[in-house]
């Protein structure tokens, strides 16, 4: 917590000439605790400059008198209530006494009912210097008082977070600044060690970003957790993106416990690990041999082994092979949701029990669970993360059943076929538009019509003119079985 000097004076209460409301909360509102201006720094921060001494009022009372003016309604709208201020001290000069800070710093901004309030609980007008250092205020209140004047009003305190590192992206005005930034964003944050700025340039065959270091350590290997899953990569060499937290959930939110999944741009697993958790069963592959590794790690850490087969293969290649791999190889049946630990403790004691009593009664049979019986080797979703280009690999669709035998689909004795979702970029801002855009692209790879089960989600915007949707619809019984 900040500190106050010692006392500088002590005030008597007189009365004051009576204040018009509007007067008296004018006045209450004049502690000026914004950052000294400081815009001749350019490239070096220097936090030794970042120093302010403010004069407030403190009313000094007996200990034990200390909660009555806490809780007094009359003095609520004076008492200070700075964020990381303490509103009551000991008294440096006597210990059976306290400092009730004011956010005022003139008797005169006092209200008369205050005035007396004070004097019915005998306390006396104190002036205390508030020191401020650099460890008070907030990246964004450091910022407005370094950059130029013309770049405070979008100053970039924004970042997204992954694991340790905190990722920025600066428009070019603010590069002559970028260091400083770096470091006032990782001093104001303790849990981040590194700070890092993508740069325009992008990995054509892996489609990562390029990225320059700006303050902390040249650590970039991070641990992230989301949806209660754990993920490790070098973020420097795969493709992550924190914003699509909400669209990873979203979607596997649509799977069945049942479901086979495809995804055919896994990266580190954002969606496959979820799914997998959920009880799906997954291909999950990637192009990016370090995001194939970095895959297989994660399957392993989050212990869905079982349940998540990992390959590094064109995308347009696995799309063909999927469908047979699932048929040749299935998963095992779903089984039902994993027992808990305390599920699992009780399960071995039934189990140690049975062993020591012939006697004892058979643990009941699920009956939901015996439903589902037969191996997974149908594919009921796949998914394509690849916004920039995926609507390029739907041509691999066609054609992917043309070797089943009496047109078997995807899921066995019944007609559906697989749902795809598909995200992707479009220029068009107005949802009908957008809607219409999207769908063209997508029936001209696949070679035809979309049938009636599409949807179309708004993900999220990414720039001024460039919005990222995801296109969910049912392959087409046609395009499958074309020759």
């Amino acid at each position: 917590m900040l500190g106050l000097q010692s006392c500088l004076s002590t005030l008597t209460l007189r009365k004051r000439p009576r204040l018009s409301f509007f007067k008296i909360m004018a006045r209450t509102l004049t502690l000026d605790v914004s950052p000294p201006v400081h815009r001749w720094m350019d490239t070096t921060l220097q936090r030794d400059a970042f120093k302010k001494t403010i004069p407030v009022l403190a009313a000094r009372v007996l200990a034990s008198k200390t909660g009555s003016l806490l809780k007094s309604d009359v003095m609520k709208k004076f008492l200070m209530d700075l964020p990381k201020v303490r509103s009551v001290l000991r008294d440096p000069h006597n210990d059976l006494e306290r400092l009730v800070l004011l956010n005022v710093s003139e008797d005169a901004a006092l209200s008369s009912e205050v005035r007396n309030f004070l004097q019915e609980q005998s306390a006396t007008l104190v002036v205390h210097n508030l020191d401020l250092t650099y460890d008070y205020w907030t990246a964004d209140e450091i910022l407005h008082s370094i950059l130029p004047e013309e770049l405070c009003k979008g100053s970039p305190s924004g970042f997204a977070i992954t694991g340790h590192l905190a990722h920025m992206n600066l428009n070019k005005e603010y590069l002559p600044y970028k260091h400083m930034i770096g470091q006032i964003v990782l001093d104001k944050n303790p849990m981040i060690t590194t700070v890092v700025n993508k740069l325009d340039s992008i990995d054509t065959k892996y489609r990562f970003f390029k990225m320059e270091l700006l303050a902390g350590e040249p650590n970039y290997v991070v641990e992230h957790h989301e949806s209660n899953c754990r993920f490790t990569f070098d973020f420097t060499r795969v493709y992550w993106n924190s914003r699509l937290h909400t669209e990873h959930d979203r979607l596997v939110q649509l799977f069945q416990p049942t479901d086979v999944i495809a995804d055919v741009f896994a990266g580190v697993g954002p969606f496959a690990i979820p799914a997998a958790k959920k009880g799906c069963a997954v291909f999950a592959n990637d192009l990016n041999p370090e995001s194939a590794r970095y895959l297989s790690q994660n399957i392993v850490d989050n212990k869905v082994a079982s349940l998540v087969r990992a390959s590094c293969e064109d995308g347009r290649d696995f799309i063909k092979k999927v469908i047979g791999r699932a048929r040749d190889n299935p998963f095992p049946a779903y089984t039902g949701p994993k027992l808990s630990k305390m599920q699992e403790k009780e399960e071995k004691r039934r189990l140690q029990l049975a062993k020591s009593s012939p006697t004892a009664a058979p643990a009941p049979v699920d009956q939901s669970t015996m439903e589902n019986q037969s191996p997974r080797q149908t594919v009921s979703h796949f998914v394509m993360n690849l916004p920039d280009s995926a609507i390029d690999f739907l041509d691999a669709f066609r054609g992917v059943l043309s070797e089943s035998a009496n047109e078997r689909d995807l899921n066995g004795n019944n007609a559906n076929m697989p749902m795809v979702h598909c995200h992707c970029f479009t220029r068009e801002l107005q949802p009908d538009r957008a809607e219409a855009d999207i769908i063209q692209r997508v029936e001209s790879k696949l070679g035809h019509q979309l049938d009636n089960e599409v949807a179309l989600h708004m993900v999220r915007s990414v720039a001024p003119n460039k919005d990222m949707y995801c296109i969910s619809f049912r392959l087409p019984r046609d395009v499958a079985f074309a020759r």
